[in-house]
């Protein structure tokens, strides 16, 4: 499985170097050089990131230690390593391949948020699609699936509306985020069945 999405990560990267063109031109038809009010939105979504991915694990892990449910404090444990997974590869990723950022390689387009590190994959987006995926799968309910793509979603979409990230970015990222949240989860999976073998004495 992680061979496959190494695999996946280095084509995705390897496909945008060669789709350059197609890359641009699609960040520019989202990037505007006007400061438009939907900025300011967008804005507030890439900034609450940060917030989002720590709050969420946190207020789920203070829920269960109160309510004593075992299971929602699991969940807040695997929801936190698969953030701190997807933290490890997107940054190794990102400072192994050191992308120049859009605004930096093309100066018409608008950075209207900060950005320092390198571009490739999108740090936002793969925090973002960390969280979502691995409580969809803790919790695959539609009103808790829904919400919290269409979050992550709107956190790729900041990403280029601001100017800081290309679609390969952020494409890059949602899958990273996402790969790294099923696999810890499936991990969990594997090793709660073991626990009831052991528990049962099944051969």
């Amino acid at each position: 499985m992680r061979q496959r999405l190494l695999i996946l990560f280095f084509f995705i990267f390897q496909v945008s170097l060669h789709s350059q063109n197609i890359d641009i031109r699609i960040l520019r038809s989202i990037n505007s050089p006007q400061t438009l009010q939907s900025d300011n939105f967008f804005r507030f979504v890439s900034n609450s990131d940060a917030f989002v991915i720590t709050g969420v694990p946190a207020g789920m892990a203070v829920t269960g230690l109160i309510t004593k449910d075992k299971k929602l404090f699991r969940n807040a444990c695997i929801t936190a390593i698969a953030s701190s997974l997807n933290a490890g590869i997107t940054n190794a990723m990102k400072y192994s391949i050191n992308r120049d950022r859009p605004f930096v390689t093309y100066p018409d387009i608008y950075k209207k948020a900060k950005a320092g590190s390198p571009s490739f994959p999108s740090g936002h987006t793969s925090t973002a699609f960390a969280t979502a995926t691995s409580v969809s799968l803790s919790y695959p309910k539609w009103y808790i699936i829904v919400p919290s793509y269409l979050y992550a979603g709107t956190v790729a979409y900041s990403r280029m509306d601001l100017g800081v990230h290309y679609p390969s970015d952020v494409l890059a990222g949602a899958v990273i985020g996402s790969g790294c949240a099923y696999i810890t989860w499936k991990v969990n999976q594997k090793l709660l069945i073991k626990k009831k073998h052991k528990a049962c004495d099944c051969p």
